[in-house]
């Protein structure tokens, strides 16, 4: 395949994937809004120019636009200003909030979904590849070499989901069962599976330049095997790994942060749109389409606590805006609030185009 169409596929994988989130986030609002009797007046895929509408029966428009970047919801009275009495602007103040915030519930739901779906069905599993084995070393004697790759231990695979960077649960498992002898489940870099058994080193030969097994440069890798969980075990890993993608982006914002306070001119440790399609095509190329799905779910995460921030234009700043405007009443002004929303959508824009900057200037950065 050559570059050229592997970059058109890896671009519309990306534009598919980022779509389908987005649209679900409009999803619900739309949902909310007509549960709650707000006159919901297009439901749009992609955004404008129009290029189809695929039924107007109703209040409600559904279209299809050029634009393929996701969907929007276009309310009555969005904008602040309408006397129609089921207009958003004249819907109590909870159901504002809750349809609000409905997005944003949506793209945890949708990133609770897809890691239940892949521990449930096709979890995938990990080995440890070492491209050195040290002379004298348990690895030699069992008659492994460089390039072979540690599949199972005893028996016991490794949920490619549950490593930790700069650190190996294979290596871990090894030292913990120091002095005894174990069966490695291996694939030969030659080709070929094979059982074998090795005593590893006592506990008291091991230290920093000797492992239990005796092998060097490490380096984790799928086996191209998957395997399968009840739906209660997969429900529970689902909801635990949902609380780490909301940790790790919430983390990355307060690195984010820090970068613009203290280091300004340097590049910041994100990636915008160019650099987040770059990883989506790395992912999908070398490891495959379920490790893609499982990005998904952390991009749907991301977009969730992304939208949640009190910042106009996003779900939070206009939540912020409306717990304001309950509180300080007419002191709000709608031209003041549209000039809010305003001067918050140019300063995403900009603040989109500098990261994006970055992306180009300095590839693979936030590796």
């Amino acid at each position: 395949m050559t570059p050229v169409v592997q970059s058109a596929i890896t671009i519309v994988i990306f534009i598919v994937m980022l779509g389908a989130l987005v649209v679900i986030h409009e999803l619900g609002h739309f949902v909310t809004a007509r549960l709650a009797g707000v006159r919901v007046h297009e439901f749009g895929i992609g955004f404008p120019p129009r290029a189809k509408v695929m039924r107007s029966h109703g209040e409600t428009l559904y279209t299809l636009n050029w634009l393929p970047i996701g969907g929007f919801v276009r309310l009555e009275g969005e904008d602040g200003d309408s006397d129609d009495p089921r207009s958003f602007v004249r819907a109590r103040l909870p159901t504002k909030l809750v349809i609000l915030i409905a997005g944003v519930a949506m793209n945890i739901a949708l990133a609770f979904a897809i890691f239940f779906l892949i521990a449930w069905l096709a979890n995938p599993t990990v080995g440890l590849t070492f491209a050195k084995v040290q002379a004298d070393s348990p690895a030699m004697a069992a008659g492994l070499v460089a390039g072979d790759r540690i599949d199972s231990i005893d028996g016991r695979i490794f949920d490619a989901f549950e490593a930790v960077p700069g650190h190996s649960a294979i290596a871990d498992a090894l030292k913990e069962q120091a002095g005894r002898t174990v069966t490695l489940g291996i694939t030969h870099a030659g080709g070929g599976t094979a059982a074998v058994p090795v005593v590893l080193r006592a506990t008291d030969q091991i230290d920093v330049g000797h492992g239990a097994l005796g092998i060097e440069q490490l380096k984790g890798s799928p086996t191209g095997d998957y395997f399968q969980r009840t739906p209660l075990e997969a429900a529970q890993i689902a909801v635990v790994r949902t609380g780490q993608a909301l940790t790790l982006i919430w983390n990355g914002l307060g690195q984010l942060v820090d970068s613009i306070v203290n280091h300004p001119t340097e590049a910041p440790p994100v990636q915008g749109p160019i650099g987040i399609a770059s990883q989506v095509g790395d992912v999908f190329w070398q490891l495959g389409p379920v490790f893609t799905l499982y990005l998904a779910g952390i991009l749907s995460a991301n977009l969730a606590l992304v939208n949640i921030l009190p910042f106009p234009p996003l779900d939070g700043g206009r939540v912020a805006v409306l717990l304001l405007k309950a509180v300080a009443g007419e002191r709000v002004s709608l031209r003041a609030e549209r000039l809010t929303y305003l001067v918050g959508f140019v300063f995403l824009m900009t603040f989109l185009a500098w990261i994006s900057f970055y992306d180009i200037t300095a590839p693979g950065r936030a590796q």
